[in-house]
């Protein structure tokens, strides 16, 4: 379940306008890391639209997904320099890593992993992105330390479980 009272927040902070539903949408994905149908029929009634609207920006935009993404998405370049610098390589260890395969969220919803076609700095391939932090030159060996790094950053309540408790 989804705590819609957080959606409901946003809106109020937004103030609910139509013109501010990138934003909107922005800030649910980031409080969800992914937009779920209920947060949809939410923003779609406070801001007075069609769900068929709200879903046509949602399904839009790359930026957003209708499935968890996780709290720290990790995107492998997949572009040529990259590629023959060993991401899929790279593909491999995160998914043993992770125990998840490629397009796939762990299930404590902290890492998703896919691949993109181009990060765009070729000269430090290979690349992975982990949500907004690029990493150039990765080098299979630092797989592991860098899932516990982003692992330490979680806080000891992660948050779909702090909203699944408030969800009355």
């Amino acid at each position: 379940m989804v705590d819609v009272t957080k959606v409901n927040e946003i809106l109020e902070r937004h103030g609910s306008k139509r013109e501010r539903m990138i934003a909107i949408l922005l800030d649910c994905q980031e409080e969800f890391y992914y937009l779920p149908r209920e947060v949809l029929e939410t923003v779609a009634a406070g801001v007075k639209i069609p769900l068929t609207s709200v879903l046509a920006i949602a399904t839009f935009f790359k930026a957003f997904s209708l499935k968890p993404i996780g709290r720290y998405p990790i995107r492998v370049c997949n572009g040529t320099a990259c590629n023959i610098k060993g991401g899929p390589l790279l593909v491999d260890a995160l998914e043993r890593e992770l125990k998840i395969q490629r397009g796939e969220t762990t299930a404590d919803n902290v890492f998703g992993l896919d691949t993109v076609n181009c990060v765009g700095c070729c000269g430090l391939a290979p690349v992975i992105t982990v949500g907004p932090d690029v990493h150039g030159k990765v080098k299979i060996s630092t797989v592991p330390k860098m899932v516990k790094q982003y692992q330490a950053k979680v806080p000891a309540e992660p948050k779909e479980a702090k909203n699944a408790e408030t969800v009355h």
